[in-house]
C-alpha cells in the first residue's frame, strides 16, 4: 500500500502535532546523514535502496510473527543535503509547468527528472536545505497527514528562531509567510512532497535558505500561479549558513517525533 502526498492538505485547520507515546518494539532512533552538495539522482537512488532494505525487514518480520518469533527493529534515516540546480516533477504534475526546453535547461546548468513523489514541479539548488526522511512510521505513528504536519511544524519552529512567523495555508502543503487568510503577499518558503510505502517514507522537504529564487521563475511551482516563493535570506536581508539552519531544524524534528538522533 502506497501513499503519495505533496501539495494538497485538508481544508480544515490543523493543530501542532504532539509527540506520540512509545510502544514496545518501536525504534525511535534516526540515523542522520549529512551529505553536503550532492547530485539528485544518486541521492534518489540512495533513498530507494534504504526504503527497499527497510521494506525487506518488514516483510521478514511478518514471517517471523507467523512463526511466533520476535521481529527485528526497523531503522530510520534522515538524509540532509543540497543539490545542484535541478527540477523534479511529481506523479500528478504537468510537464508544461516547466517553462524551459532542453537548451534552456543547459543554459541555466539545470537538469530535469520525473520522480515518484506526489505533487507537481519544484526546484532544488545550492543554498536550499533538502531533507529526505526514510522513516518507518510504525515506529512513530501511522498517519501520513500527521507526518506532513510534523515536517511543517519543525520548519515553522526553526524559522521562529530567526524571528519569522511562518505557518500553513489551508489546502496547500508546505510552510508559508504571510499565511493568514486575506494576507496581501503569501510566500512559500518550504515545499513538501513525500511517498509512503507500507508506512515507510521517502522524499521530504525543501527549505529555501540562501536559494537563488530566480530559478523558480522558470517553473509554475507546485502548479500554483498566484503566490510567491521566498527564502530565509530574502526575508532577513542577509545569508544564513545552511548548516546552522540544518542543526536547528534537527532539534525541533527530533523533539516532535520523540526521536534520538545519531550519525
Amino acid at each position: 500500500m502506497d501513499f503519495i502526498s505533496a501539495c494538497v492538505t485538508p481544508s480544515t485547520p490543523v493543530a501542532a502535532p504532539q509527540v506520540a507515546p512509545i510502544v514496545p518494539g518501536q525504534n525511535r532512533q534516526i540515523v542522520v546523514r549529512r551529505l553536503g552538495l550532492v547530485e539528485y539522482v544518486p541521492t534518489w537512488n540512495l533513498q530507494e535502496q534504504l526504503l527497499a532494505d527497510t521494506l525487506a525487514i518488514k516483510a521478514s518480520n511478518r514471517q517471523a510473527q507467523e512463526a511466533s518469533e520476535a521481529p527485528a527493529q526497523t531503522p530510520n534515516y534522515l538524509l540532509l543535503c543540497e543539490h545542484p540546480h535541478v527540477y523534479t516533477l511529481g506523479k500528478s504534475g504537468k510537464p508544461e509547468h516547466l517553462l524551459l526546453d532542453e537548451s534552456g535547461l543547459a543554459e541555466h546548468a539545470a537538469t530535469f527528472h520525473r520522480i515518484n513523489r506526489g505533487g507537481d514541479i519544484t526546484y532544488h539548488g545550492p543554498g536550499q536545505l533538502v531533507g529526505y526522511p526514510i522513516l518507518d512510521l510504525d515506529n512513530f505513528f501511522t498517519d501520513i497527514h500527521r507526518y506532513l504536519r510534523v515536517l511543517e511544524e519543525a520548519v515553522i519552529l526553526t524559522l521562529a528562531e530567526y524571528g519569522l512567523q511562518a505557518g500553513r495555508i489551508a489546502g496547500l502543503t508546505g510552510v508559508w509567510l504571510d499565511f493568514a487568510e486575506g494576507a496581501a503577499n503569501p510566500r512559500k518558503i518550504c515545499a513538501l512532497g513525500v511517498k509512503c510505502s507500507r508506512w515507510v517514507t521517502m522524499h521530504g522537504f525543501a527549505l529555501n535558505v540562501n536559494t537563488d529564487l530566480a530559478y523558480f521563475g522558470h517553473i509554475v511551482p507546485c502548479g500554483i500561479t498566484d503566490k510567491a516563493v521566498t527564502s530565509l535570506q530574502q526575508e532577513l536581508g542577509h545569508s544564513v549558513p545552511v548548516t546552522e539552519v540544518q542543526e536547528r531544524l534537527l532539534v525541533h524534528l527530533a523533539g516532535l517525533l520523540g526521536a534520538d538522533l545519531s550519525s
